[in-house]
């Protein structure tokens, strides 16, 4: 349609601050709402009559069901016609519920209002690039750049990036079952058998990553949410390493939340993906027993047991259990299970995991111990219905009961506009299926970079505090009662 109307529409520079439309012999001639609040343009073509154009009579026919025939000079066109052309903007997306806040900047629920995933719901990211510090600005940038390159069923996944001059937007998978970190707050007891299965889930993501040369490096509760069906993704990508590559090539930097660390990252004597195997026993512990494995009265308290402390395996744990932890907590991470040449598939072969089929996991064939429940009329897909906000129900109230509102922006400085020059990305997905129903599409998508360091990508903004009160609600900090 827009190809037979002599319409051009420009694609949007890296700025991402203006779409510019070159309307060729055109001009609008009314603008009028749909049934569904999307704008309607009537046009007239110069080059279809030798004065301007027709008369008020001939401007009434122009309506739902009207005949646009080739004779009349008049054809509707659609904002959502236009959402075609590889590109992504604040307008394209309907704010609907808060999901988190920091000093940063917020997390929206958000419903998309135009092209081929029109309806879906997405979180919205959106930092201010004015309040970001230099090392914040690197690591955002770093952040869209690993997501780019990511597609595993459980991580998380970026399906569009870009900014305005003020602002930087992520829109990422909504993940309405909430996260973990919650569930356990709320003093829900696991089996062994349920944590088996999200144990195996996390095993084949932190697979993948390290397939790709990544590092975690930040796997706690907060960071793993639940889908709608209540399969697990990993979010939060603010301290991953990138580009290991070579066999024992390693990292400095003292990065994670301490509870979580290897000893490797607490002593600094260089650390590998080997950490992120320490860090999900500490997961299997806190989920198995309901406390964390080294916990002291302070931050120095607490890495001081992770180097030295001597940790008690509770009596009701299976010795299947028992003897996956005890591999996990050796402190050289050569002797750790997961850390020597066979990687995962160490751990995959463990007992415990006797009963994983691990080909129907990665295809989602089992079914979760756990699946979220939705408000009655909920349309599970995305759809718009009355009842479509009760799926924020596994979100903190603290932020959802707000009024979402994206509120304007102080203009960053030269030098932070040209570092997140390339930033604008779409998803192949989306491309290929705007490609399929309108035609060739021609990608805007850039090439991932070289990264480093990168922060979260979905939930609040700056989580720190709300999880200390969380922590605190579940009595954390009085100390491990397994301890030797």
């Amino acid at each position: 349609m827009l190809t037979a109307l002599g319409k051009n529409i420009s694609s949007v520079d890296d700025s991402g601050l203006e779409l510019s439309r070159e309307m060729e012999n055109m001009h609008v001639n009314s603008i009028s709402l749909d049934e569904d609040g999307v704008k309607q343009y009537s046009i007239c073509s110069s080059a279809s009559s030798t004065t301007s154009c027709p008369d008020e009579a001939a401007k009434d026919k122009i309506g739902p069901g009207a005949d646009l025939s080739s004779e009349d000079p008049f054809t509707v066109i659609e904002l959502r016609d236009v959402c075609r052309d590889g590109t992504a903007s604040p307008s394209q997306f309907e704010l609907l519920r808060v999901l988190g806040q920091g000093s940063f900047g917020k997390v929206f629920l958000v419903r998309k209002n135009c092209g081929t995933d029109r309806g879906h719901l997405y979180a919205m990211k959106v930092l201010k690039k004015a309040t970001l510090k230099v090392r914040d600005r690197l690591r955002t940038k770093m952040e869209r750049d690993i997501l780019a390159q990511i597609n595993h069923p459980f991580i998380v996944k970026l399906h569009y990036a870009f900014q305005t001059e003020g602002k930087l937007y992520l829109i990422l998978d909504f993940l309405r079952g909430g996260d973990l970190f919650s569930r356990l707050s709320k003093d829900v007891i696991l089996t062994e058998d349920d944590v088996k299965f999200y144990m195996a889930e996390i095993i084949l993501a932190l697979e993948h990553l390290h397939s790709l040369g990544i590092v975690y490096r930040d796997l706690k509760p907060e960071n793993i949410l639940f889908d709608s069906d209540g399969h697990i993704n990993l979010t939060d990508f603010g301290l991953s390493k990138e580009s290991l590559d070579e066999p024992g090539q390693v990292t400095y930097s003292f990065c994670g939340t301490v509870e979580y660390m290897a000893p490797e990252v607490v002593n600094r004597r260089g650390h590998s993906v080997a950490a992120d195997w320490w860090s999900l026993g500490v997961l299997m512990f806190e989920m198995l027993t309901g406390q964390l494995p080294f916990q002291g009265k302070n931050r120095h308290d607490t890495m001081n047991l992770i180097l030295k402390a001597k940790l008690g395996m509770p009596g009701f744990l299976s010795p299947e259990a028992q003897s996956l932890l005890r591999a996990l907590f050796k402190r050289n991470p050569a002797n750790r299970l997961g850390g020597t040449a066979d990687g995962a598939s160490a751990l995959r072969t463990h007992r415990f995991f006797a009963s994983i089929c691990w080909q129907r996991l990665a295809q989602r064939q089992i079914a979760p111990p756990f699946r979220p429940a939705f408000a009655s009329g909920i349309d599970i897909d995305g759809n718009a219905t009355a009842a479509t906000l009760d799926v924020a129900h596994y979100f903190d109230t603290e932020f959802t009961k707000k009024t979402p509102k994206d509120s304007p922006a102080v203009p960053p400085s030269a030098a932070a506009h040209e570092l997140f020059r390339g930033f604008s990305f779409v998803a192949p997905s989306i491309l290929e299926e705007d490609e399929d129903e309108f035609g060739a599409t021609t990608p805007c998508c850039s090439t991932a970079g070289p990264s480093s360091r990168v922060p979260s990508p979905l939930c609040a903004v700056d989580s720190s505090a709300l999880a200390q009160r969380r922590r605190q609600q579940r009595g954390g900090g009085s100390g491990n009662p397994f301890m030797l």
